[in-house]
């Protein structure tokens, strides 16, 4: 099974090719490129479009913007080749790069987006509760890092790859794939557009 993943919710982009849990090619880049990245994952296996047998995005939560991208462009492709689609949490791909963590994505507004108890939340990064010596990944963690080390959290180095949502976590965790009209973004908290109208 041919699938194809990307995440669009942060501020690295990434995209995947994944076949039967075997990663053929992956992709980080910056700004936005997810069709040009797919394109050069499916050319480097040397497939088309049409041979891909689902699509895995991830859902958010993070940018607002950005999540809408990554699935509409999913929604599009599976559509456009008659394939499922399945949306999987940006957060739990994090934490599938590095067990045992705790993903930090930065929510803007001072706020971060973090999983417990199963379950997104957005808090002020003084809110986290971190035991000494937790590991925080994400670029939530990058960000607050000095608030978050000074609650005793461990963050690796800027520049760790565990800071990315890495696109193949997404097709390996992908499980309930389905029509592309199903998968729905998490947001964790309302747009700026809809909390202005209100």
């Amino acid at each position: 099974m041919d699938v194809l993943a990307f995440d669009t919710a942060t501020s690295v982009v990434t995209a995947a090719l994944v076949r039967d849990g075997q990663v053929l090619g992956e992709r980080v880049s910056r700004p936005v490129s997810v069709l040009e990245d797919a394109h050069a994952l499916l050319a480097g296996a040397g497939l088309v479009p049409a041979e891909l047998d689902a699509v895995a995005v991830g859902i958010g939560p993070g940018s607002f913007t950005g999540i809408r991208l990554g699935i509409a462009t999913a929604r599009a492709l599976a559509l456009a080749l008659d394939v499922p689609v399945a949306g999987v949490s940006t957060l739990r791909a994090l934490a599938a790069g590095a067990p045992g963590s705790l993903p930090v994505i930065d929510a803007k507004r001072r706020e971060v987006f973090v999983e417990l108890d199963g379950e997104p939340h957005v808090l002020a990064p003084a809110g986290v509760p971190v035991e000494p010596g937790t590991v925080c990944v994400g670029d939530g963690a990058v960000r607050y890092r000095a608030v978050l080390e000074a609650s005793g959290a461990e963050i690796p180095p800027d520049a760790s790859e565990l800071h990315v949502p890495r696109a193949c976590f997404h097709a390996l965790l992908a499980r309930d794939y389905g029509a592309a009209e199903r998968v729905e973004p998490l947001y964790v908290r309302i747009p700026d557009a809809d909390r202005a109208s209100a």
